[in-house]
């Protein structure tokens, strides 16, 4: 099979184009026309959903800065002041109680600056910031994968809309049709050529095909507002689809079998988790490693303690030095939290597996749909002429009397529906073409 072409709007441009005849109609105040191609872009961006997990990506890259911050040392300072009051001294039990003042005076103060600085701990460190790192990175898959579940959406509401336009379109016709078969029939009754009943059956099938009308009618309104929804923008604007089908086109555009399904938006997910798991695991066997950390100080404290008697001044003193830890009940404490990460990573590998086998299976439907909806259009392309002139054999022969009027009805349902079926049959491949772009994480 022919490969499509890498960009996907490049290829819809390609599948759609402007038809002023199909569409052409007053367009109200607030009417704004908008192509295929804007309204996947505008939904992509404005869409209040994809803003969401665009402010969720935002967080997540905050908290991959603030894990690479525990890399810095840990500066802090602190001041303490102290008034003791007179200390009771007891002889004898409680007996004989005295007070004296606190030498050299009853005021205690320090104040200081401390800092640390973590040398090695078995990795711990380096672990929480690659996790924080694939946190992040999982966010802006999240909000890709949103974006384009918001852009297919978009595209299936925007081609439904294209296909109640052109049934618009059809029901015009059939309405014209049926109102041109009332009226012929309307002269035979009068002229006794027909009884009564083709007379109501005519006036039914008008009826009914201004149900029609007015139910498709309902249907673009309807459709107009949740376009309106998706992309975001406000309720009193009527969006109006200014693209259309161009079925030879379509013919043309062949999908490729061969799409990459490691690019597919749930597996990016499942392998950044399967990477989260990875680090988690670190972070754990880490607990079996002693920590060492630089320490250092320098403060200013009152009174004076390092000699004795205490002396009444002030002094000021330093250190540095290295810090060592060991966790010896982790030996027996960690064992079980290692051994269970281990087992929810092979549950990710697994289900990663069962992910990959499931997307390629749907690339492989989306790819024989595809070609079933451009054989489907090949065929009710030719059908729809052979219907069109079935009809008008049908409809001189009822004017001739030579013929039923159930007959004629039957002809001319019959080429309603098999343009129905091509319209149809044009937007299921332009819809699958969009599905596939999505699957494929291309969307």
């Amino acid at each position: 099979m022919k490969t499509i072409v890498n960009n996907p709007f490049l290829n819809i441009l390609m599948l759609i184009g402007f038809s002023a005849s199909v569409f052409a109609q007053e367009k109200p105040v607030n009417q704004h026309n908008i192509s295929l191609q804007q309204a996947v872009a505008m939904a992509k961006e404005n869409n209040k959903t994809v803003q969401v997990f665009g402010i969720e990506q935002k967080a997540a890259q905050a908290d991959y800065s603030d894990a690479k911050n525990t890399m810095l040392p840990t500066l802090g300072i602190g001041g303490m002041y102290q008034r003791f009051s007179k200390a009771t001294l007891y002889d004898h039990g409680l007996n004989d109680a005295t007070q004296v003042s606190r030498l050299p005076s009853p005021d205690g103060a320090n104040l200081g600056v401390d800092l640390a600085f973590n040398i090695y701990s078995g990795g711990k460190t380096k672990s929480v910031i690659e996790e924080s790192s694939y946190r992040n990175a999982l966010a802006a898959i999240n909000s890709k994968d949103q974006a384009g579940n918001i852009g297919l959406q978009t595209a299936v509401q925007y081609l439904d809309l294209i296909r109640l336009y052109h049934f618009k379109e059809l029901i015009l016709d059939q309405e014209k049709r049926a109102e041109a078969r009332l009226k012929n029939i309307t002269s035979f009754y009068k002229n006794q050529r027909v009884t009564k009943s083709d007379l109501l059956r005519a006036e039914l099938t008008l009826s009914n095909v201004l149900l029609n009308k007015t139910q498709n009618e309902n249907d673009i309104a309807i459709g107009s507002k949740r376009l309106a929804i998706l992309i975001n923008v406000s309720d009193s604007e009527v969006l109006f689809p200014s693209d259309t089908l161009l079925a030879n086109n379509l013919k043309e555009v062949v999908i490729s079998d061969k799409n990459d399904a490691n690019n597919s938006y749930a597996l990016q997910k499942m392998d950044m988790n399967s990477k989260i798991q990875s680090t988690r695991i670190k972070n754990l066997k880490s607990n079996y490693y002693p920590s060492l950390s630089f320490i250092s100080a320098y403060g200013f404290n009152y009174p004076n303690y390092l000699f004795f008697k205490p002396i009444d001044q002030i002094y000021s003193a330093g250190f540095v030095g290295v810090k060592l830890n060991y966790n010896i009940s982790s030996i027996y404490q960690n064992k079980n939290k290692v051994k269970a990460a281990k087992y929810r990573l092979d549950a990710i590998e697994l289900q990663k597996d069962w992910i990959k086998d499931n997307v390629k299976d749907d690339i492989s439907a989306l790819n024989i749909k595809y070609g079933e909806a451009l054989n489907r259009i090949e065929v009710t392309d030719k059908s729809i002429e052979q219907a069109k002139v079935n009809f008008e054999i049908i409809n001189t022969k009822y004017l001739n009397q030579l013929s039923l009027l159930t007959d004629l009805l039957d002809a001319d349902n019959l080429y309603q529906e098999s343009r129905y079926t091509f319209v149809n049959a044009q937007i299921s491949a332009l819809i699958i073409y969009y599905k596939l772009q999505y699957t494929t994480g291309n969307l």
